[in-house]
């Protein structure tokens, strides 16, 4: 029974580092400066929600499935601690959270059911930008994702470290 504890509570140190790491990556001001995501609840939102798929894309590919259910638990602890901050008090919270969950795996949904950058640029048009054209900043997003990816597939991920690769450079996109 112990050791089971102790599993857990590795698990949930794991989880927290893995979070703590993709957070800090989806707050980039990048992402709400050069590429325009609205920097309101909605649109930093949409950014974790890009971040944790990815995360957990990887970490369901490495077969670290209890580590991808315990930073589920994580990330949507972090969204019901936002909501409380907030002032959304316990009422609304059940249907807030639905509203949330839904929106979360819809997200997932639409990211892995994109079969080449054009159809990611869509579901990211469709979702980050709501429903706003596939433009520019849409095409750097996605090619971002596409080398987030690769860098994360050579992350020490067992050791709790992600690498989302670099940030693409503005300038070159001019």
């Amino acid at each position: 029974m112990l050791n089971l504890l102790r599993k857990s509570a590795a698990r949930k140190e794991f989880a927290a580092r893995l979070e703590s790491q993709l957070v800090a990556r989806a707050r980039a001001p990048f992402f709400f400066r050069d590429l325009e995501v609205p920097d309101t609840m909605d649109g930093r939102f949409d950014m974790v929600a890009l971040h944790g798929w990815l995360v957990l894309e990887r970490l369901k590919i490495a077969g670290m499935n209890d580590e991808a259910q315990a930073l589920m638990d994580g990330l949507f602890i972090s969204f019901d601690e936002a909501l409380r901050e907030q002032g959304t008090g316990d009422m609304g919270m059940g249907r807030r959270m639905k509203a949330i969950a839904n929106a979360f795996f819809g997200r997932l949904a639409a990211y892995s059911g994109a079969k080449d950058e054009a159809a990611l640029a869509e579901a990211l048009a469709k979702n980050v930008w709501r429903g706003g054209p596939v433009n520019a900043r849409t095409l750097v997003l996605a090619i971002y994702v596409a080398g987030a990816r690769a860098a994360l597939e050579q992350s020490a991920l067992a050791n709790g470290h992600l690498d989302f690769g670099p940030l693409p450079d503005m300038k070159d996109e001019q």
